[in-house]
């Protein structure tokens, strides 16, 4: 009897693909317009300059705490009944969440907006489970490097767009958020009915609660994945503290007069683009080099672009850091994913995969935070030094475990030359 995955060969896997990486790209596009025009939209709402340090980190931790605790469920739930309803559902809830931001008033509606986002994640890890599924074994790398670069694509033409839309035609951030809304629409359509279904091999039976307590044990209990969740987690960490606090610097450059938008469009639109247009390289140079090595490289790159961007004197010179950073996130995601893929045994690889963004949800709550009450005591540059304290730990975290990893090797090489005959 065909298993479920073999019959989705059958399946135009072309066409899911596509419409898989266009939900990413628009919803990383939504995210990137909501992060990036938060500081200049608070203040639009009559947050005082004094408390926008504090609140926007705040604001950007309020969108993983309520999706912190769904992650496992919509994971397991997307494998038992609906791969394809958990996508909609995100796109349909994307899109209120975008409309709810547009509509609000004052500060705390859009706290609101922020707090709801969380019921919208946990689609990544279930379209990277899909695309596994269906896409034919000779191409799956390739595939699923395409489907990565997706979301920082999308997290480069957002904040272009918005820029080009409200310094080029006078448009509203909140007309910028409706136009968001549409194109969730847009997406939640195109999979809903442009799709088929992907069913995992093996449909999960019992309890969904008990299916994702299971899930995560047994992730978690696999010390590779822990460490690559917590290298993932690592580079998230130094990314969510910094982040939120980039538009204040562009701001602090260039003021708060026309252009402010298209100027951080370009600061975190040309990092983030350069990033995803780096990521197939990197993969490159992990299979020559060694992923890790290449892991360590790249969160060292992090470490200098997070330490420089404070001090860059104009939007040209953030732009040039940025690309830094952006090529350091882009090629840590490469690696990450290549190990998981390579080193996770099969019949745990769907329940890591719908797994894999937990590290950020974490990261996403304890990052702004952090970042915020840092920038209340120190100013906009406290966050992102810590962030290169935090990319520094990583590198000598896997320095560390990969020299600890080579003992191993050697002590048992010595071992079983001594036992041989």
């Amino acid at each position: 009897m065909t298993s479920p995955a073999r019959d989705g060969y059958r399946h135009d896997w072309r066409r899911i693909v596509a419409a898989y990486w266009l939900t990413q790209l628009v919803e990383s596009m939504g995210m990137a317009q909501v992060f990036a025009l938060m500081p200049a939209h608070l203040r639009e709402l009559g947050m005082p300059q004094a408390d926008r340090l504090a609140f926007v980190g705040l604001f950007s931790s309020l969108v993983f705490v309520i999706g912190l605790p769904l992650v496992p469920l919509w994971g397991v739930w997307a494998d038992k009944v609906s791969r394809k309803a958990v996508i909609v559902r995100s796109a349909l809830v994307e899109a209120g969440v975008f409309a709810l931001a547009a509509a609000a008033q004052v500060p705390w509606q859009m706290a609101i907006a922020m707090l709801l986002i969380g019921f919208q994640l946990g689609n990544t890890g279930v379209m990277l489970a899909g695309i596994r599924d269906v896409t034919p074994r000779k191409r799956l790398a390739t595939v699923i490097a395409i489907f990565g670069v997706g979301s920082p694509i999308g997290f480069a033409l957002g904040p272009v767009l918005a820029g080009g839309l409200i310094d080029g035609f006078g448009w509203s951030i909140a007309g910028v958020y409706m136009l968001s809304a549409a194109f969730s629409i847009g997406t939640a359509l195109l999979v809903g009915l442009g799709t088929r279904e992907v069913r995992p091999e093996v449909i999960p039976v019992g309890s969904v609660f008990v299916l994702a307590r299971k899930a995560m044990s047994g992730v978690l209990r696999d010390r590779d994945v822990r460490r690559l969740f917590m290298v993932y987690g690592v580079v998230f960490l130094a990314n969510q503290v910094s982040r939120p606090f980039t538009p204040l610097l562009v701001e602090r450059v260039v003021g708060s007069g026309p252009g402010l938008a298209t100027s951080i469009a370009v600061v975190m639109g040309v990092g983030a683009l350069v990033g995803a247009l780096i990521s197939p390289l990197a993969g490159s140079l992990g299979d020559r080099f060694g992923y890790r090595p290449v892991l360590i490289g790249a969160l060292a790159i992090g470490a200098l672009a997070s330490l420089l961007l404070p001090f860059m004197p104009g939007v040209p010179a953030m732009a040039g850091v940025s690309v830094l950073l952006g090529t350091a996130t882009a090629t840590t995601s490469a690696m990450v994913f290549s190990m998981l893929a390579t080193e996770v045994p099969p019949e745990r690889r769907s329940a890591t995969l719908n797994l894999v963004y937990l590290p950020l949800y974490i990261a996403g709550i304890i990052g702004p935070a952090t970042g915020s009450a840092l920038a209340a005591a120190a100013g906009v540059d406290g966050p992102f030094l810590l962030g290169a304290v935090v990319f520094l730990a990583g590198a000598f975290t896997i320095w560390r475990q990969r020299r600890g990893d080579a003992r191993d090797a050697a002590r048992e090489a010595v071992g079983g030359t001594s036992a041989a005959p």
